[in-house]
């Protein structure tokens, strides 16, 4: 049995990932290089993200590092600029940064946990969508971007999580709006809905990854958690030109637990 060859669909592409200091946001911009691509990755803090950077660079590929708080519109238009001036375009954006403050019923959520999650899941994912967008119109290539949404919101719902479904479902309709307005201009513009992932987003309180993999197995048709390789697996597929026809969808990657 012979392996099929290793494919490189990013090649000489300019691909940036926000809250690509860990978890998924780090698969997403590791198989993103192994395929090719220069990577920006993009978050809060800078230690982890230059440790991505390094783990991408030590096995050949290029990448750059570039702390920003994708809430603050002049943090997300400077690390889009950064991109195209160092790399020379923005081909692939992967707009992955969110944060869960939940855990408890709604009229038990503080305020600024509400405003945290409004500002990094929704207003975040639409400052970083403007300034892709407007690097990628100048492009005769245009480009294509993923945003990461989530089953808890347009799919399903869980108590406790209200206010981060609520922003998660907005990320949905933000992406298949934000489709709709700029294919013509050669942008293409999906989403990823995990379900669970090994990550400790994932764990409920107290519990262990022991105890997680014992639960999926009685509660998750596939009977395990998604990896974050699986994730970023859908997430290459959709910014490449392999979904050159898809636009405006959520491909939820959750172990069938919405089936």
């Amino acid at each position: 049995m012979t392996t099929a060859p290793h494919r490189a669909r990013f090649t000489d592409r300019t691909a940036l990932v926000t809250g690509a200091g860990s978890g998924i946001g780090r698969a997403i911009a590791r198989a993103l290089a192994a395929e090719g691509a220069n990577v920006v990755v993009v978050g809060r803090r800078g230690e982890p993200l230059e440790e991505t950077a390094e783990s991408i660079e030590a096995a050949g590929g290029k990448a750059l590092a570039v702390t920003a708080d994708v809430a603050r519109a002049a943090d997300v238009e400077a690390a889009v600029a950064a991109a195209a001036e160092h790399f020379g375009s923005l081909d692939v954006a992967v707009n992955n940064a969110g944060v869960f403050r939940g855990g408890a019923p709604l009229a038990d959520l503080a305020e600024e946990d509400w405003h945290t999650q409004l500002g990094v899941n929704v207003t975040g994912v639409f400052l970083a969508l403007r300034a892709e967008i407007r690097q990628m119109r100048t492009q005769p290539s245009g480009g294509a971007i993923v945003n990461i949404a989530s089953t808890f919101g347009a799919h399903t719902r869980h108590p406790g999580a209200a206010a981060y479904a609520a922003t998660k479902a907005a990320v949905s309709v933000l992406t298949r709006g934000a489709a709709l307005d700029h294919i013509r201009e050669g942008i293409r513009i999906n989403a990823v809905s995990p379900g669970a992932v090994d990550t400790p987003m994932s764990l409920q309180p107290g519990e262990t990854d022991a105890d997680r993999s014992a639960r999926a197995r009685s509660t998750l048709p596939l009977g395990r958690v998604t990896t974050t390789e699986e994730v970023a697996a859908a997430v290459l597929h959709l910014a490449s030109d392999d979904a050159a026809s898809t636009v405006g969808t959520d491909l939820v990657v959750d172990s069938g637990a919405t089936a």
